[in-house]
């Protein structure tokens, strides 16, 4: 089997602790399975970019796709950096860079437990968030006229496109059909962006007449973060553009336990990919044993799953799974383990 090839950047404040279970975990599955799969790490983060104006350097993203099957990415954020040029420079570039344009959070309750809804059990928290990845609001197109006076105008663009729009849904509907997700939710805010959220309006129309297999329909986001917390049972999947992706897919984090447990992908399907826990740097927490590992370890199984080794990405659900329920750690759940305990627990039931 052809080796893959990870490139593994750890980031900022937290970032670097779990990303360091994470690794720890990869490493324990590759010798144990004599999986084919090598890491290189690379520095790039706040510390970089303050010593040497380094954020993604150039030909980064020719390097990823000509050598590397996936990228693992820590979170990025660092006070002393206030405007996190680095941050948008290398999360953001490699994004838009490698046209990943799945953002992919599956939602999933791991121990009743967890959750904040009361008398749900993991059997009615259990979808996927599929998020349009590289349009949007988030393009940065945009300006400011008269900035910091009283009369001061802000302009902000929402880019859709209809190859955009398109192909998050298909992708959707697909995942639906491979995986055998009867029911799929698409949700806008047409009613007040008639222009932009029309065209979503009218692409999944198309669109889904392709899929008379899945049961589909429509929700504005407001009503949809309703549903997702009187009635998250009723979701398999839900598919929506940029910004309201980034609100409800961490709205269902929260259903599950929490960002703590949060994993992601950002794909372009058959391509080099990036896989990152979503949680933020929280500097005042780095290097201090606390943090919690999960998402990163969760995310690391997401990215086997990509590149074809789906027995040990359910083996690592597993294992975390079992931590939780054994209230084996970090104290945001309840445990009384540190970072690197909640990594070698994790590595020694696999």
């Amino acid at each position: 089997m052809m080796v893959k090839r990870i490139a593994v950047i750890p980031g900022d404040g937290i970032g670097v602790d779990v990303t360091a279970e994470a690794v720890k975990v990869l490493a324990t599955l590759a010798e144990s399975r004599k999986l084919p799969i090598e890491f290189t790490t690379f520095d790039w983060g706040a510390e970089k970019y303050l010593r040497e104006g380094v954020t993604l350097p150039q030909g980064a993203l020719d390097m990823f796709r000509r050598e590397f099957h996936a990228i693992f990415i820590g979170a990025m954020g660092d006070p002393r950096v206030p405007d996190m040029k680095h941050a948008a420079d290398i999360l953001l570039g490699t994004r838009f860079g490698l046209d990943l344009y799945v953002n992919k959070r599956p939602v999933k309750l791991l121990d009743a437990r967890l959750c904040p809804l009361k008398d749900h059990t993991d059997k009615d928290v259990n979808f996927v968030v599929f998020r349009e990845n590289t349009e949007g609001a988030y393009v940065g197109m945009g300006g400011n006229f008269k900035r910091d006076t009283p009369d001061e105008i802000a302009i902000q663009e929402d880019v859709n496109t209809r190859k955009g729009v398109e192909r998050i849904l298909v992708y959707a509907f697909e995942y639906g059909r491979r995986n055998g997700l009867k029911r799929l939710c698409m949700s806008d805010k047409s009613n007040a962006l008639p222009h932009g959220h029309g065209l979503w309006r009218r692409t999944f129309a198309d669109v889904r007449r392709r899929y008379p297999d899945i049961e589909s329909w429509h929700l504005y986001v407001d009503a949809l973060a309703m549903q997702m917390v009187k009635n998250p049972a009723q979701f398999d999947i839900i598919v929506t553009c940029n910004m309201f992706g980034d609100i409800v897919s961490d709205l269902g984090a929260q259903l599950q336990g929490g960002l703590g447990l949060a994993a992601s992908a950002n794909i372009n399907p058959g391509n080099v990919s990036m896989f990152e826990p979503v949680h933020g740097s929280a500097p005042k927490y780095a290097g201090k044993n606390v943090a919690n590992p999960m998402a990163a370890v969760l995310t690391v199984g997401m990215m086997l799953d990509y590149l074809g080794f789906a027995r040990e990405a359910a083996d690592i659900e597993e294992c975390v799974a079992a931590a939780i329920h054994q209230d084996k750690t970090t104290s945001d759940l309840g445990g009384a383990l540190g970072t690197r305990e909640v990594g070698d627990w994790i590595c020694a039931h696999l």
